[in-house]
């Protein structure tokens, strides 16, 4: 296409160089007619041929090419725009069910320190009132070993002062009355 409108401007603007000067328009001899003919004969073989509607038919075709092409982009972009909110949606949904995970462990840790502290805090006094149970035990213990211990001094120390100071009728007389307290109290 582009060459025949190079060829017919070319034709166009070389008539007046061609011309011949003193004849008649209408004539074979003049150029300019020879042109002006073979320019008409030349468009008319290009309208016979129905180039026009070639043409006409190929920039169709092409504009629906390109039609087709920009409504593919289109429905690409939007299914493109969808996926994108798919994906932010799930981004945001995954986003959210991770804070609650990690609320849930803080309030899990948070549970389980609280419930520990209370474990640890029975278990001290638990063991406080074990260990105040052991020291009294001892308590009562020492305090039991020192009486039965001054017991057993006070009766030796009692035993040695009545045996230097008792003499043996003193004993037989004691032990005499000892055995009938005895008998009156078991008859």
């Amino acid at each position: 296409m582009r060459n025949v409108i190079a060829l017919a401007l070319t034709f166009g603007a070389a008539s007046p160089a061609l011309a011949a000067g003193d004849v008649p328009f209408f004539s074979m001899a003049n150029t300019n007619f020879v042109v002006w003919l073979a320019f008409l004969l030349f468009v008319g073989i290009l309208l016979l041929v129905k180039v026009p509607s070639m043409l006409g038919g190929q920039l169709d075709n092409r504009a629906a090419g390109i039609q087709s092409d920009l409504d593919e982009a289109r429905a690409l972009r939007e299914e493109a725009q969808t996926l994108l909110a798919s994906y932010e949606r799930k981004h945001k949904e995954v986003q959210e069910q991770a804070d609650r995970i990690v609320a849930a462990a803080r309030d899990d840790a948070s549970a389980a320190a609280d419930q520990a502290k209370a474990d640890l805090e029975t278990s001290i006094a638990r063991r406080l009132a074990a260990a105040e149970d052991q020291i009294i035990s001892a308590k009562d213990a020492a305090v039991k070993d020192v009486r039965d211990q001054a017991i057993t001094i006070a009766i030796a120390a009692a035993d040695q002062v009545i045996a230097k100071q008792m003499t043996a009728t003193e004993a037989n007389k004691l032990i005499d009355a000892a055995i009938s307290d005895v008998d009156a109290k078991l008859h």
